[in-house]
């Protein structure tokens, strides 16, 4: 075990607070956050990590969580409903119910996925992701500090692991240093050398968890890269906001002649070349022509169509376009932009596979967006799926639902 003797323990005083009308109705359906607008009345002050209990107008209990005053989010509820302990005990039965949750992943040649989901698995602000022997926890708040100590041990029962990251979102990141941590350190075990690999439906992946954007690596897209695999043979594929090359690899494992790899980060296609060396040793990832382009992705579909390049098979996976409600028209704009865009150096027969990962944009807005921009372009869609969430990206509440992917044909 790491030494948390510097993180002072929670408070055994406990915040009562009083809430709105309408926190009340949320939490009471479940709602992992309260806000600080939300609260009416509160028992004392508290520092991050403090247990905070929730008590309706009639002054029964609602929920308990951990406290926040750095965050609007200034409770992320622990248990709802009935009052229980907080210890070692209950982080590990949380954890080991999502462990089980993830228990068929392995048997399907899989060894790097999200073992915990933050708010969806009932630990709100705390990721894990498995890396093979490697697992990184990231944290969203502080008010996780405190509880490291009961919770690594419990991590340790439910799934043994060589080394343990410890990854910070960016506005914690100064909030940690004072404990000694730093964003990207090893808990346990030995610091990463380089990239650790890892696997998924039988391929072979690496990933930089100690820098890497989020903790290396995307494991939402897995079931979708699987769809992608299926769809390639003979193709010439383009993988757009390819990041480490993830889509590119399945796309060549399943047959793609040609795959072109577009992102603005050179890092990030230097990853997705040696992505594609690790695996090599198959006859279809071997005999697959890879290239990459380095800039930004409107500019080069722009470019690529200007070439008269085209394409049988085209997936465009941007960032978030809407962190906040005020941004989701201009993202809906983007998403029919990169629509009109791929559409132009898709060939006649060609599969366009099209995703966000905004929970501001609501699946209705994004693939009426993609739709309407098609048709507009003269190339109606004609949809083969659409898909959501894997396994072990599991939905506990409405703002937990994220992902959302189109694959369908636009014949001329």
């Amino acid at each position: 075990m790491p030494d948390f003797h510097q993180i002072p323990r929670p408070s055994d005083r406990r915040i009562a607070l009083h809430v709105q009308p309408a926190a009340e109705r949320a939490l009471r359906q479940g709602h992992p956050w309260l806000y600080d607008q939300a609260i009416r009345k509160q028992s004392h002050d508290g520092v991050s990590g403090d247990l905070a209990v929730i008590f309706d107008r009639k002054g029964r209990f609602l929920a308990i969580g951990l406290y926040d005053p750095d965050s609007p989010i200034r409770v992320r509820v622990l248990q709802h409903g009935a009052p229980s302990p907080i210890n070692v005990e209950w982080f590990e039965a949380r954890l080991r119910a999502a462990a089980v949750r993830r228990a068929p992943l392995p048997a399907q040649g899989t060894t790097g996925y999200r073992l915990v989901h933050g708010e969806n698995d009932g630990l709100p602000g705390l990721v894990i992701d498995r890396y093979a022997e490697t697992l990184v926890l990231k944290l969203y708040t502080a008010a996780w500090l405190p509880h490291l100590r009961d919770v690594i041990p419990g991590l340790q029962r439910v799934q043994p692991f060589d080394r343990l990251v410890l990854r910070v979102s960016r506005r914690l990141a100064p909030l940690i240093e004072p404990y000694g941590l730093t964003d990207g350190q090893t808990l346990i075990g030995s610091a990463p050398s380089g990239s650790v690999h890892f696997e998924e439906n039988g391929l072979r992946f690496a990933a930089d968890v100690a820098a890497g954007h989020k903790t290396g690596f995307f494991f939402d897209h897995r079931d979708n890269r699987a769809h992608v695999r299926s769809l390639s043979s003979g193709r010439s594929a383009l993988d757009v906001f390819a990041y480490s090359g993830g889509f590119s690899v399945y796309a060549a494992a399943g047959g793609a002649v040609s795959v072109l790899s577009v992102d603005a980060s050179a890092p990030a296609l230097e990853a997705a070349v040696a992505n594609f060396a690790l695996n090599r040793d198959r006859a279809p990832v071997r005999a697959a022509r890879h290239t990459v382009r380095v800039g930004d992705a409107f500019e080069q579909l722009q470019q690529l169509s200007a070439e008269g390049q085209r394409f049988d098979l085209i997936i465009v996976d941007p960032p978030s376009f809407a962190k906040r409600a005020v941004e989701v028209r201009g993202a809906l704009a983007l998403y029919a932009r990169l629509t009109r865009l791929a559409l132009s150096v898709l060939s006649a027969d060609g599969v366009l596979v099209m995703s966000s990962c905004s929970s501001r944009v609501s699946p209705d807005a994004f693939f009426g967006a993609v739709l309407s921009a098609a048709a507009e372009a003269g190339r109606p869609l004609r949809e083969l799926r659409r898909t959501g969430h894997a396994l072990d990206h599991p939905i506990g509440f409405p703002e937990g639902e994220y992902l959302k992917c189109l694959f369908a044909t636009a014949p001329r």
